[in-house]
């Protein structure tokens, strides 16, 4: 409800005629009354989307839907509060039971910006949240996160600092201990970033994490039990992304990242490196039909550079690193609020080792979008 009904306006103004001057002697606007009525927004968006790669995904397994529903209440003029849930990514080719559908909170969060816009503290669960800022390409992770933030943006310069914890590997949400995707579920990090903002939407930043293991998980193999944990010590990052007139952007993104003590890459180093570059044309809206965009991308990620996040990335979480690939797409609005995208991967070689088959196949994707 955006605004109070025709009852709810007479008791107002019945209200603000009997009370006024003691509202007023209290420093008090009668106006406010009727803002904080009705103050709480209902906002979604669905997702089906078809994943391909030859013996990988196909058939029934490719296919698969998200629907999420969020509600965001203004507490005052300095407090909005938000709860989200989501039915995570659901294969058409499951056999469980609808009862085993796990639907989850994936936004509990409370933010409060001292009394000015240049100042925002976020407590709680908030998802979407990229490892490299919004403006980056997100390629260790992109999702779910329960953590302390503090942000602070004037327009020209933002500074970012948080401590949280990881909640989604590149498999489902949450999920156990005895599954390799889910190593970092749990892990522990401590994030700073500094960012720049020079008009017609171009950035560029710098950014640090630091990571605090994370529980050890088991795989059962035909040789008995193997334990793995997490593997990354820290990162460190830093992206560029400059417009060029209305139509053009060139995102240009870089990784280091140190492993744990005793861990090593197939090349025999503690420390991994990847360069992220892509170019796009035309801005897809989803407010503005028959918007649309093209781009490409290339990607020279060495072993072990992808820590198992769930990344923000449309690429397959298992095949992130040790290779080098290409990868195109299209975005296109075919209605207000309703987009649909492909997007293709080709020239995927193995960086370094043994050829992986596996990882050289391509990938397809194609998905519609709706926001309601």
């Amino acid at each position: 409800m955006d605004k109070a009904t025709v009852e709810q306006r007479a008791l107002i103004n019945k209200l603000a005629d009997e009370y006024a001057d003691e509202l007023n002697n209290l420093g008090v606007r009668v106006s406010n009354l009727e803002n904080k009525v009705g103050n709480v927004k209902f906002t979604g968006d669905a997702r089906l989307r078809y994943l391909y790669q030859n013996g990988v995904k196909d058939n029934d397994d490719s296919w698969q839907y998200r629907i999420r529903l969020r509600g965001t209440a203004t507490i005052n003029d300095r407090t909005t509060a938000t709860l989200g849930v989501t039915t995570n990514n659901q294969g058409f080719g499951d056999n469980g039971s609808a009862q085993e559908d796990e639907i989850a909170a994936d936004i509990i969060k409370v933010d409060y910006n001292f009394g000015s816009p240049n100042w925002m503290l976020t407590l709680g669960r908030d998802t979407d949240w990229m490892l490299g800022g919004s403006n980056s390409y997100g390629y260790q992770y992109g999702d779910t996160i329960d953590l302390a933030q503090l942000k602070y943006n004037n327009g020209k310069i933002g500074v970012t600092a948080a401590y949280g914890k990881l909640k989604e590997g590149s498999g489902f949400f949450a999920g156990g201990l005895d599954d390799a995707d889910e190593m970092v579920d749990g892990v522990k990090m401590a994030y700073g970033e500094v960012e720049g903002y020079f008009g017609n939407g171009s950035a560029a930043g710098v950014y640090y994490a630091n990571f605090n293991g994370g529980d050890w998980f088991g795989t059962q193999t035909d040789e008995g039990m193997v334990w793995d944990r997490f593997n990354g010590d820290d990162l460190w990052g830093a992206y560029a992304s400059v417009n060029f007139g209305s139509k053009w952007n060139v995102l240009a993104n870089y990784e280091h990242v140190n492993l744990l003590d005793g861990r090593e890459t197939i090349t025999g180093d503690d420390s991994a490196d990847v360069w992220i570059g892509k170019l796009t044309y035309g801005k897809a809206s989803m407010a503005q039909p028959k918007s649309w965009d093209i781009w490409v991308e290339y990607i020279d990620a060495e072993d072990g550079a992808f820590l198992g996040g769930s990344t923000n990335s449309w690429r397959f979480g298992n095949y992130m690193d040790n290779m080098t690939s290409w990868g195109a797409g299209i975005d296109y609005v075919f209605a207000k609020n309703a987009m649909f995208s492909v997007m293709q991967s080709f020239a995927t070689d193995t960086k370094d080792g043994e050829t992986n088959n596996d990882l050289e196949k391509e990938q397809t994707r194609a998905q519609f979008q709706f926001a309601f």
